[in-house]
């Protein structure tokens, strides 16, 4: 575990007060480069088809070997929207059309079969995800069947104590919903925001009232949710410091649990909805990094712990805790608390991490239908991580969830080995970002609002020229 004093954990922590720092235009500009967001390392984009259901499932048995064996986090893509938001870079299917959830959840039943198969009896589910697109587009029906499934084929906990959480769009839920949710397991809820402020919901094609957010917010505590998270997105066509501050201000008042704070990524040639967009409306990077100190400082006033990148709790939430004991981790959720747990992922395109890989579900429902219906996983791309990989990965994560890489922990020869590495590390110290010295590389107050950059330079992957470029920009 990585252990930091707390004269460095507060200068880690409050960013806000370096941020005119990197509000020099020149700066913004050399650091304003595409990278991965660092959910995986390697990044999905290193995934080939030469990883399937056989290498997956030999991944499984080695996970299945260790002793004792670890408990597991399961991950359910549900990819239904009734409308299109148009910042969304999600795999989603929108329709208004109830009834093509019917062959989705079959389907998805099928697979949990396939893949409860492949675990030891004797793992826990200490977390547990339903993602989207809108999972509360399924029915109340749909859902319990997926639940209770999921109770028969894995060891769910009963005592409430795992972290079960759902993605909610306030706009298609009530009281009842909340109260049906609570009662299958589910103690924690993430809400869709992104802003409050009107012309840019309709810019974005996501009109939401404030009072329709609030009332499911206080549905959700009326039943007793152990934590209610709420994502905002900046970087928004019409946004600006003034007009999210304003947000800021209702969001504080409403006091969830956490926050994620998302970089919005205009990647109009992948993403033909964002099409929609008019770039013309966006805000600057300039005024993008504006509203991220804002929003850093805002709710450290608030009393939120700065988890890192797009990430705040309050102080004991578990995200908060697990920062304080060196136990954070990332993964394709963001920042978790469980550091420990290989994650099955099921659904389209969902992402899983079993033993030392990771491996991705087809994109396309009818390849997904015909697959389960053969009696096969729909895995149809991932990759095993070599030594190399493993290492940078362990280094990419300190950075991100900690701040700080104990070279020595890591491996003798640490500098030799990342010569090439160290020397671009050198013009990000001259700017302020880290300190690297023969111990430790520390990220300063200033670079933890470009950690992304940071971790660029340890990602091997970056260096092949011949790969497309398909990452968002780090600003």
């Amino acid at each position: 575990m990585i252990q930091i004093n707390a004269a460095e954990c507060a200068a880690v922590q409050y960013v806000a007060m370096s941020v005119a720092v990197m509000l020099n235009p020149d700066l913004v500009r050399r650091y304003d480069r595409s990278g991965p967001r660092y959910t995986s390392y390697p990044p999905a984009t290193a995934f080939h088809e030469g990883f399937g259901e056989a290498e997956y499932r030999a991944a499984a048995v080695r996970g299945n070997g260790q002793r004792p064996p670890g408990p597991l986090s399961l991950y359910f893509h549900i990819p239904f929207c009734s409308t299109v938001c148009y910042y969304c870079a999600c795999n989603k299917i929108v329709t208004k059309n109830r009834s093509r959830a019917e062959p989705y959840v079959a389907a998805l039943l099928q697979e949990l079969a396939l893949q409860a198969a492949l675990f030891d009896d004797e793992r826990t589910v200490e977390q547990l995800h339903w993602g989207g697109g809108t999972p509360t587009f399924l029915s109340a029906v749909q859902m319990r069947q997926l639940m209770e499934a999921t109770r028969r084929h894995f060891r769910l906990r009963d005592d409430d104590g795992g972290e079960y959480s759902i993605e909610i769009d306030p706009r298609t839920v009530d009281e009842h919903d909340m109260s049906l949710l609570r009662e299958l397991g589910f103690n924690r809820v993430s809400f869709g925001v992104q802003d409050f402020d009107p012309k840019v919901q309709k810019a974005v094609n996501r009109v939401q009232s404030e009072q329709q957010t609030l009332a499911i917010m206080a549905a959700a505590r009326r039943q007793e949710f152990h934590s209610i998270s709420i994502d905002l997105i900046y970087g928004l066509p019409f946004q600006s410091v003034d007009s999210f501050s304003t947000t800021l201000d209702k969001v504080i008042a409403a006091r969830p649990d956490r926050l994620a704070v998302f970089n919005y990524a205009h990647l109009p040639q992948r993403f033909k909805v964002q099409r929609q967009i008019d770039e013309q409306a966006l805000p600057s990077p300039e005024e993008k990094l504006r509203i991220l100190a804002l929003t850093i400082q805002r709710l450290q006033e608030a009393g939120y712990v700065y988890i890192g990148m797009d990430h705040f709790a309050l102080p004991e939430d578990k995200l908060s805790l697990a920062l304080d004991n060196g136990s954070l981790q990332r993964n394709f959720q963001g920042f978790s608390s469980h550091a420990q747990c290989e994650l099955v992922a099921m659904g389209i395109t969902a992402i899983g991490q079993i033993d030392d890989c990771y491996a991705q579900n087809v994109r396309d429902t009818g390849d997904y239908y015909e697959r389960l219906k053969a009696g096969k996983l729909p895995v149809y791309r991932g990759v095993r991580l070599t030594a190399d990989d493993r290492l940078r990965r362990r280094v990419i994560a300190d950075l991100i969830c900690h701040g700080y890489v104990d070279k020595a922990a890591l491996m003798s020869g640490f500098d030799d080995y990342f010569a090439h590495e160290v020397a671009q590390l050198a013009p990000m110290q001259a700017d302020g970002l880290l300190r690297d010295d023969d111990e430790s590389i520390r990220v300063l107050p200033p670079g933890r609002l470009l950690i992304r950059n940071i971790c660029m330079v340890f990602d091997h992957y970056l260096r092949d020229e011949s790969r497309p470029e398909r990452f968002s920009k780090a600003i």
